[in-house]
């Protein structure tokens, strides 16, 4: 079989079987092609991770043959990962000008913008990375230059559609482009790896057009100051919100890192020509609250946003209270109702009037729901179907939802090599996967020694014992015990735990005393021990030893 065309596959290192962390490899003629590179949250399953990256170890060890890197949209689950990845890829980036425009302000962040090769493709335009032609489609989603992936190789057809809706007025840029979905279905296409996000969700997914609507007529009867959080994102919400402010008589102000970064972004390419410049933080107390709404950052209850901060009344210069409205004019990430709810909460508290998408329509998904699925299976027509970009329950709805439509579903998950060659498809091998968290500046393994170590302080807590030993090894004064988070400060547990733990170390042999390693690790035997008694936990335990 001619390499050309037997190596056709599909790799899924993150984003199938989970929300987020997208990162996708295609190979061909003995390249490989990668699709998108994202972050995702750990949330309650993880809550000593913040942020979360797929370990590219696998292509990263072949990335003499990584032609590429195709960024199909500018969300943080897409585009999130490349500032912190493309030191191990070190491929040349192919994105639209928005989606550029927004990685370069994240490389120059990481001091990378001079290293990393990032080519402007426009909306609908073609990639030549032999064996692989790729040409984008545009789609609608909730982010502006969103783009299908057509991938033309020797073996076939296929298409990587990305995030998409198909909403009839997506406010900014065009709807999604059905002609070329259905010149695409009359070529033939081997396979569709397909976006399931709102696969349990029966009908369509709403338009913009209607959230612009809606809210224009909520703002419009409202008093006191008005703050509105969405995704950021989200462009033509952000318009959209402005043109609602104007039409009640308010100046807008932008308040969140985030939101100011998209806002430039946005402009420089062009997006927000009929909104005029944006209000800063300092400038919201010289507007009458009547005249005022506040675009702020936090619809996901983010702990260091602004909105929650605003919601804890420690914001330096934003303050909302009695008679004033806040509008969540997004959708509720799963995993992240316990975090909303706690600002939604302390909001309330402080007399603050609330309005979301339970009750009002402000929001509609970026995502098709199931009408909209059905409707893209009828344009493209492909022989397989290949559910991404969703958990496992999201994955099996889309997959029986396309083999109602007459295509061969595969279900995948992180990890599986799919054979794509002439014949049936089918799973061929596995790739190792994980998870990388974002500590700091530094990446470190979701599963190594340092998250199991924050897991355990976690929820077990931390202690450490001192102490200070002469030369033969008999103990100089008394041993010193630290366990923040397990006793107060003045705890009588304290001394008894240090005592136990002194006379421990007095019985220990001379001849062991003498030895650091020996008598450190006795030590902290003597210490869990100790702490076991009282406690009836396990905490970390280490031992810092001193010889005088």
């Amino acid at each position: 079989m001619d390499a050309a065309t037997g190596d056709l596959a599909f790799l899924p290192l993150g984003g199938t079987g989970e929300i987020g962390m997208n990162l996708n490899l295609y190979r061909c003629g003995g390249r490989w092609l990668a699709v998108d590179c994202g972050i995702g949250f750990g949330g309650a399953e993880h809550p000593e991770a913040d942020i979360m990256l797929p370990d590219p170890a696998f292509i990263a060890d072949r990335r003499d043959q990584l032609l590429g890197l195709v960024i199909t949209h500018a969300h943080e689950d897409h585009i999130g990962a490349v500032a912190h990845l493309w030191p191990v890829l070190r491929c040349p980036v192919y994105a639209t000008p928005f989606a550029a425009a927004v990685l370069r302000r994240k490389l120059g962040e990481a001091g990378l913008v001079n290293q990393v090769r990032v080519n402007v493709v426009p909306p609908g335009g073609t990639i030549d990375l032999a064996p692989f032609r790729l040409r984008f489609i545009r789609l609608a989603h909730s982010i502006p230059e969103a783009q299908a992936l057509v991938i033309d190789t020797p073996a076939g057809l296929l298409l990587h559609t990305g995030d998409w809706k198909l909403d009839p007025e997506p406010l900014i840029g065009p709807p999604t482009d059905e002609a070329a979905l259905a010149e695409l279905g009359e070529r033939g296409v081997l396979a569709m790896i397909c976006d399931s996000t709102n696969a349990m969700v029966e009908g369509h997914s709403g338009s913009e057009a209607e959230v612009r609507q809606s809210l224009t007529a909520l703002i419009r009867d409202l008093r006191g100051r008005v703050a509105v959080t969405c995704f950021a994102s989200n462009v033509a919400r952000i318009e959209t919100i402005a043109l609602a402010a104007r039409a009640a008589g308010r100046s807008v102000a932008l308040v969140g890192r985030s939101l100011r970064n998209m806002d430039a972004a946005a402009r420089e390419c062009g997006y927000l020509k009929g909104v005029p410049p944006f209000l800063g933080e300092d400038d919201i107390d010289d507007v009458p609250d009547d005249n005022i709404l506040i675009l702020v950052t936090g619809s996901q209850g983010e702990p260091r946003s602004a909105l929650s901060r605003i919601a804890q009344d420690n914001h330096p210069r934003v303050s909302l209270g009695e008679g004033d409205t806040v509008i969540f004019s997004s959708r509720m990430i799963p995993g992240n109702e316990r975090a909303i709810g706690t600002v939604q909460d302390n909001l309330v508290r402080r007399g603050v009037h609330l309005m979301t998408d339970q009750d009002h329509l402000v929001h509609v998904s970026g995502h098709p729901a199931r009408d909209e699925l059905r409707r893209i299976y009828k344009l493209v027509r492909p022989r397989f179907a290949v559910p991404v970009h969703g958990e496992w329950r999201h994955l099996s709805a889309h997959a029986a939802l396309a083999q109602e439509a007459g295509a061969t579903p595969f279900m995948l998950e992180d990890g599986d090599v799919l054979s794509l060659s002439p014949g049936r498809p089918e799973i061929v091998d596995s790739a190792p996967v994980g998870r990388l968290v974002l500590d700091g500046a530094r990446l470190v393994p979701l599963k190594g020694e340092v998250m199991a170590a924050r897991r355990r302080m976690l929820f077990n807590g931390v202690v450490v014992g001192s102490l200070a030993v002469d030369e033969s090894g008999r103990l100089l004064g008394r041993p010193r015990v630290s366990a923040p988070g397990l006793f107060e400060p003045e705890d009588a547990e304290t001394d008894r735990v240090v005592t136990e733990f002194a006379d421990a170390l007095a019985d220990l042999p001379a001849p062991l005393r003498r030895d650091d390693a020996a008598l450190a690790d006795a030590a902290r035997a003597a210490l869990r021990r100790a702490l076991g008694r009282r406690l009836q936990k396990r905490p970390l335990v280490d031992v810092h030893l001193l010889r005088v």
